[in-house]
């Protein structure tokens, strides 16, 4: 359980994948205007996450490692994400049409969205189980949220705050984008701390 709890964390905290590897910075920055919309971007692409991961693992161990297809992993993982990106979308577009209005082009994007394809190719490299697999796209997922929201909280009030002009705009997003990262170091020793 500690290594689950371990993985989770990491992912979440000290391993985000926006904040540390700088993955999904575009739905990052254009998703995160209103927390609503940064709410509703964070979850999708947590369930893609965590639904590409089990999808793929059984394709990756059995079908691919097992036919010697290793080479293929990149498609067929994009593949997969697009096709479940797909139905995430479909659903959003039937069930919550405001959210799937208000996410726009950016809906779509979650299928190139390096984040989700980076998880799951991590879950291969670090050689993750099933079990391990799902905790740290859970905790990736879990940790985009995070981020967005957080991210999304700061801009609302940046609406609000007398900025210069020239840095209005995407120049003090990413002054603040660099200001939120480095506010997630500090969890480093934290959950070192806590799990070693």
């Amino acid at each position: 359980m500690k290594v689950y709890l371990s993985i989770i964390l990491a992912a979440i905290l000290t391993n985000n994948f926006v904040l540390s590897k700088f993955l999904g910075i575009c739905p990052f920055l254009g998703v995160s205007k209103q927390t609503k919309t940064a709410s509703g971007m964070g979850i999708a692409v947590t369930f893609v996450m965590l639904l590409s991961t089990m999808v793929t693992y059984p394709i990756n161990k059995y079908l691919l490692e097992g036919l010697g297809l290793e080479y293929l992993q990149t498609i067929v993982f994009i593949l997969v994400i697009a096709a479940l990106v797909q139905l995430v979308e479909i659903a959003l577009k039937k069930y919550m049409p405001p959210l799937y209005n208000a996410l726009g082009i950016y809906l779509p994007l979650i299928t190139t969205n390096c984040a989700v394809l980076g998880v799951v190719v991590l879950n291969v490299e670090e050689g993750y189980s099933f079990g391990h697999s799902v905790a740290n796209s859970f905790g990736a997922g879990v940790g985009f949220l995070l981020a967005m929201v957080m991210f999304s909280g700061v801009r609302e009030r940046m609406e609000s705050s007398d900025i210069p002009e020239k840095l209005k705009g995407l120049p003090i997003a990413l002054v603040a984008a660099s200001l939120t990262s480095m506010s997630f170091l500090g969890f480093t020793g934290i959950v070192e701390g806590m799990l070693g």
